[in-house]
């Protein structure tokens, strides 16, 4: 069984370079799908997210190559609309094909989908405006059968932001027929760059980026070349470690714009940051100070997916600090594992109070979720002596190599095998 080892109390310097955005790659791989050809994307993370998601196009007979950090997806094979149970169960993101396959096959069969058991994801929002835009559905033994004579545009509102039901409305929307406008859309970075992918294939999309998204369907898109952006969440990641451990670190590739909330807290906390376009450095003394409050919201608020990163590192904090989980109610499910190392957290409904003690011990712990895990492997980057992560499956969906990444910043970690 493979595990992670980590040698904690080691602070961290040096640079590293930033892989290609997880939430921004699988969504575009879904829409390669409307592409009736070869489309070509760089700067692919190599996670087993994106693997999942290759495994589904190959399944559904589409052609999937790596070249290097790049991958060409041919689509002219494409036989079924009938999405593997067992492959869509792997992944949450997975749902992202039902409005990429409806607007290329005018139907598709998929199960709920799987990932992160980090809480009740519904997925009402698709259902409810795929309906709006004259699909039937149906709903047995768990698949989900959807059907349309031709996608219709419509006016959806969303009573909150849904990153994943903003990016399906848009794919089923590209290849409709007439203008569908979203309301209260998502915002996140990840739209305005599956947009940008989209409209460099012929797609008329306007208005990414805010919380008003309008789509002139087309009758059909062209082959494209796209490269991904950074991944955001890897870097607030690797951002909180170097917080958490003290020493001066790099980040390459990867500018602040879209990591402003954690940034702004990160500096709460004490840490020195600059900004340069495509590059960050911080600095800490890991002398970290606690906050009042972090609340996590959708873009631009604090991101839920650096929730777990930043509790581990308030861990050490001196005095008291609070974060409200407003987006999954399951993102706790982490503490008791956090509290191992001896944290004194304790939970109320959502939300959770953390006392930080002067030194964190290290632990035996298991990795339940990605970023849950992630905010293990801080901690046992903080905490004296060994530490073993358990289970790091789910961190490998969606981090390239984190033992890597940190060794070369100076961190004693690395995979091993019993």
């Amino acid at each position: 069984m493979t595990y992670i080892e980590i040698m904690g109390g080691k602070k961290l310097s040096g640079e590293v370079n930033i892989q290609g955005s997880k939430n921004t790659v699988l969504p575009i791989l879904a829409a390669t799908l409307l592409i009736n050809g070869i489309t070509k994307l760089n700067h692919c993370p190599k996670i087993l997210d994106v693997e999942h998601m290759i495994e589904i196009l190959v399944d559904i007979g589409c052609t999937v190559t790596w070249e290097d950090s790049s991958i060409l997806v041919d689509t002219r094979g494409l036989s079924t609309d009938v999405v593997p149970t067992e492959l869509i169960k792997k992944m949450r993101s997975s749902i992202i094909l039902l409005g990429a396959l409806l607007g290329r096959c005018h139907s598709a069969v998929v199960t709920y989908p799987g990932g992160c058991t980090i809480g009740a994801r519904p997925i009402n929002f698709h259902l409810d405006a795929f309906k709006k835009m004259n699909v039937a559905l149906e709903e047995e033994d768990g698949l989900i059968k959807c059907v349309t004579n031709g996608i219709k545009g419509a006016d959806i509102y969303f009573p909150s932001p849904s990153v994943g039901a903003t990016e399906n409305v848009i794919l089923a929307g590209t290849l409709g027929f007439g203008k569908t406008r979203i309301f209260n859309a998502a915002r996140e970075p990840e739209i305005l760059e599956l947009c940008k992918f989209l409209n460099s294939a012929g797609a008329k999309i306007y208005g990414a980026g805010t919380s008003r998204i309008e789509i002139e369907g087309v009758a059909s898109l062209y082959q494209t070349e796209y490269t991904a952006p950074s991944d955001r969440i890897v870097a607030g990641t690797y951002l909180a470690a170097a917080a958490g451990t003290g020493g001066e670190v790099t980040l390459k590739g990867i500018g602040c714009g879209s990591l402003y909330a954690v940034i702004q807290t990160l500096r709460e906390m004490g840490s020195h940051i600059v900004c340069l376009q495509d590059a960050i450095t911080i600095h800490s003394d890991a002398a970290i100070k606690a906050v009042s409050e972090i609340k996590t919201a959708p873009y631009p608020g604090f991101p839920t997916d650096m929730q777990s990163q930043i509790m581990s590192v308030l861990m050490k904090a001196s005095g008291s600090s609070k974060i409200v989980e407003e987006i999954f109610e399951g993102r706790y499910q982490n503490v008791p594992e956090q509290a191992r190392f001896g944290a004194q957290i304790c939970l109320q409904d959502r939300e959770a109070f953390i006392t930080g003690v002067p030194v964190l011990k290290a632990s035996e712990v298991s990795a339940g979720e990605l970023r849950g895990g992630a905010a293990l492997v801080i901690a046992g980057l903080m905490a004296e002596g060994r530490t073993i992560v358990k289970n790091p499956y789910h961190i490998q969906r969606g981090y390239e190599d984190i033992c890597r990444d940190l060794r070369a910043l100076g961190a004693q970690i690395e995979y091993k095998e019993n």
